[in-house]
């Protein structure tokens, strides 16, 4: 069976892979087995108090920005959004986030977490800013958050002690660099010859990855 390598590069502070989430679960519902997405994480938002105050001085400060995202989340329906966010215990920093969320991964690679764990502790991360305005830069929630999904903390704790988690973190970080990947989402495909960012419709993504799975080995395409 022919299998499509998806490499989908975020950051969990970000609202469009927020709202973008449905249509990588849409994909998967679909396509089964046929992709495989390989999830990577680059901080946008790694200094992210300071960025948005920064960016958004002229425009109205954080409360423009935070009125700017609940706006994002209501256009798209399908999603809760908190009227604080970004307000109330705004968070610091994406990286704490990440570096659990990593260690996720590496649990899960060495059979301690169930396949798919990582993915829906990475989406009740993102779920848990947008939704309910938590701060997931604070270490205190974010261990909070691991123990109400009923997971077994000291395993993060150990990818994490140990300095696994932080090499897996700044290896996500460094093909994003290299990769030259400025925004989130960013999916890219066909070895990186292919790329889409942003809020890219599900019909977009389809396309491409019907046109790779329909495709002939070794043939490029005319266009």
């Amino acid at each position: 069976m022919k299998q499509i390598q998806i490499k989908h590069f975020s950051d969990v502070l970000c609202v469009w892979a927020y709202v973008s989430q449905i249509r990588i679960n849409e994909l998967i519902d679909n396509y089964g087995e046929s992709v495989d997405f390989e999830y990577l994480f680059f901080s946008v938002f790694g200094n992210a108090v300071a960025k948005l105050d920064t960016a958004w001085e002229s425009k109205g400060g954080r409360e423009a920005y935070s009125q700017h995202v609940q706006k994002i989340v209501q256009e798209f329906g399908h999603l809760e959004v908190h009227e604080d966010v970004w307000m109330k215990d705004a968070p610091q920093s994406s990286m704490p986030c990440h570096l659990y969320l990593c260690a996720a991964q590496l649990a899960e690679e060495n059979g301690k977490l169930e396949t798919g764990t990582f993915a829906q502790l990475a989406w009740q991360m993102r779920q848990s800013f947008f939704s309910e305005a938590k701060d997931i830069s604070d270490i205190a929630i974010i261990r909070e958050i691991i123990e109400e999904q009923g997971l077994p903390l000291a395993e993060f704790e150990f990818n994490i002690s140990n300095g696994k988690a932080y090499a897996v973190l700044s290896d996500h970080m460094q093909r994003a660099l290299d990769k030259h990947v400025r925004a989130s989402p960013t999916l890219t495909f066909n070895e990186d010859r292919q790329r889409l960012t942003g809020n890219v419709g599900y019909r977009i993504i389809e396309a491409n990855v019907r046109e790779l799975l329909e495709r002939p080995e070794e043939q490029q395409t005319w266009c």
